[in-house]
């Protein structure tokens, strides 16, 4: 199924590539200047999954956004206009993500006391490339408009990404030291254990995708600044080394040396009811929810500058999207 899906996003993005070469064979060289944008990005990047998260039930939705787990991200983009209501962005962004069972309030239905005793946490820094298409869906709606200045469009944004994550837990040492340790090479739920064939160990690098939406203002023709909230759809559950159920401590001294085996019997159960039977937090229990995916967006505020091309040549090729005037 994995497999299947990769190779079916392998595709989309060939499509993408390919669309984006029939366009712009259509523009000279001098057009071409004057339908390209670059620019940063920055803003929060919010991470949603299992760790983390309010009362009730945990969610990869808004609901389990935690103020306190959020962290800044920045980018850089390039993007190329090949028809006015379209624009393929190619992006790099860098941030940070974290979640941890301590920060919920307690006061729901009781199932964020389960959470909450779990006391997990995670970090892990997100090194992000994409490639998106901008649609301005009502250019279609506009007459020829030449004068951007002070004006406001809305588009649409999706496409693929390909991000690097590296999952880190607080590690709390017999003598009384705190340090962040690498989560994956501990194999905290048995990824990689002949016990648990269906656990296969996850790739640190893998595909996303993107999705959003934003609106442009034009301070003039050549300077404008965005806001976007982009949405990542991932295709792991694994992004915070959280995921199914606990298992048998003693594995890890079968598969991990000495030292490694120390640290992952911490790690993989920081619960301080670990050893209360029947607390729920034994082998076999539940440990994370393998129904739902990780998920983390973005917020960004972006300051875009055309690149090539007089002042006095319009936004004719670029971007006539629909506007509004403040």
């Amino acid at each position: 199924m994995k497999q299947s899906l990769h190779s079916l996003l392998r595709k989309c993005l060939f499509l993408l590539v390919v669309t984006t070469s029939l366009h712009f064979p259509s523009y000279s060289q001098d057009d071409l200047k004057n339908t390209t944008e670059a620019g940063i990005t920055i803003g929060p990047m919010v991470f949603l999954g299992d760790l983390g998260g309010h009362m009730g039930k945990g969610t990869t939705f808004i609901k389990d956004y935690n103020m306190s787990t959020t962290k800044l991200a920045l980018g850089a983009y390039y993007t190329a206009y090949p028809a006015p209501w379209l624009g393929f962005r190619f992006s790099l962004n860098y941030g940070s993500i974290e979640g941890a069972d301590n920060t919920i309030k307690k006061g729901g239905g009781g199932d964020e006391v389960t959470r909450l005793n779990r006391n997990l946490d995670f970090r892990s820094k997100i090194i992000e490339g994409t490639v998106m298409a901008e649609v301005y869906p009502t250019v279609f709606l506009e007459d020829e408009p030449d004068d951007v200045t002070g004006r406001l469009r809305p588009y649409g944004v999706i496409g693929l990404g390909v991000y690097h994550f590296n999952p880190q837990g607080s590690y709390h040492s017999p003598n009384g030291d705190t340090y962040w340790v690498d989560l994956k090479p501990l194999h905290t739920e048995g990824e990689g254990f002949a016990e648990y064939p269906d656990r296969k160990n996850y790739s640190l690098t893998q595909l996303n995708i993107p999705m959003g939406v934003g609106i442009k203002y034009f301070f003039s023709e050549d300077l404008n600044v965005s806001f976007e909230i982009i949405h990542r759809k991932l295709f792991t559950d694994y992004v915070d080394d959280v995921s199914t159920k606990y298992i048998d401590p003693s594995l890890f001294d079968k598969y991990l040396s000495p030292s490694q085996a120390t640290i992952a019997k911490a790690m993989a159960n920081k619960s301080p009811l670990a050893n209360t039977p029947g607390a729920g937090y034994q082998p076999g229990n539940k440990r994370g929810d393998p129904s739902q995916k990780d998920a983390y967006f973005t917020a960004g505020f972006k300051i875009g500058f055309r690149i090539g091309g007089g002042s006095e040549q319009r936004w004719r090729n670029s971007t006539h999207c629909p506007l509004l005037r403040f």
